[in-house]
């Protein structure tokens, strides 16, 4: 796949730079703690829905222009077994499994790509304050693989735009990975939380094994 080639790209141009004594961009700020920390470090703020639209936050788009949506690409990523790519971007054969719930599939009809922080919650927590391209942005996050995940498509139905305070997967043993994820997206966007939803990241937290987040903030 395309990403495949421009990690390559990115890797040769970096070598070639330091090679050559070219001035190399400096490195994406990012961010380290253990889950606790990272949790208490979450903004409170009131949430407000007043002019959301899924129209604003335009998906899914074909970024590199190779033909497959961002739909597909994180469909051929995560697929346990690489599906067959054919004609635009039909994809088939593969093999996709949703941690959500523990189940596994082979039709790309039964998955849906759920974003973590859904569009709706990222807009009640901040995005409705950024511009289209970077709520466009925001909805095709290839960046950072938490940021979107293939899974059964009427959990991800289930959960609709729910946060963590009200809604978590229904295999117990995801759910631990799933708070983290969450608290994963929502520092790389800078997106506040609301005094639910923190109360329930916390007790998670206090409650999950020891984990560390690690992030890329988006530009």
């Amino acid at each position: 796949m395309s990403r495949t080639l421009r990690v390559t790209a990115t890797s040769l141009a970096a070598i070639v730079a330091g090679t050559l004594g070219l001035a190399q961009p400096a490195p994406a700020a990012g961010y380290s703690a253990p889950l606790t920390t990272a949790v208490a470090g979450l903004s409170v703020a009131t949430e407000v829905r007043t002019g959301y639209s899924r129209d604003l936050f335009p998906h899914w788009i074909d970024a590199d222009g190779d033909g497959c949506n961002t739909r597909n690409e994180v469909l051929y990523a995560e697929a346990t077994t690489k599906p067959t790519i054919t004609g635009t971007c039909t994809l088939s054969g593969g093999r996709w499994y949703s941690y959500y719930d523990n189940a596994t599939w082979t039709a790309t009809g039964d998955v849906d790509i759920d974003h973590m922080v859904p569009l709706a919650e990222a807009w009640d927590s901040g995005a409705r304050t950024w511009s289209t391209s970077r709520r466009q942005a925001y909805a095709n996050d290839l960046g950072d693989a938490r940021a979107l995940a293939a899974v059964t498509d009427n959990v991800n139905q289930a959960k609709g735009d729910q946060d963590p305070a009200t809604w978590l997967p229904p295999y117990a043993s995801a759910r631990c990975r799933y708070v983290g994820e969450w608290v994963a997206v929502k520092i790389r966007w800078r997106l506040t939380v609301d005094n639910a939803e923190k109360n329930a990241l916390t007790s998670w937290a206090n409650n999950c094994p020891a984990a560390t987040v690690s992030v890329t903030y988006a530009y």
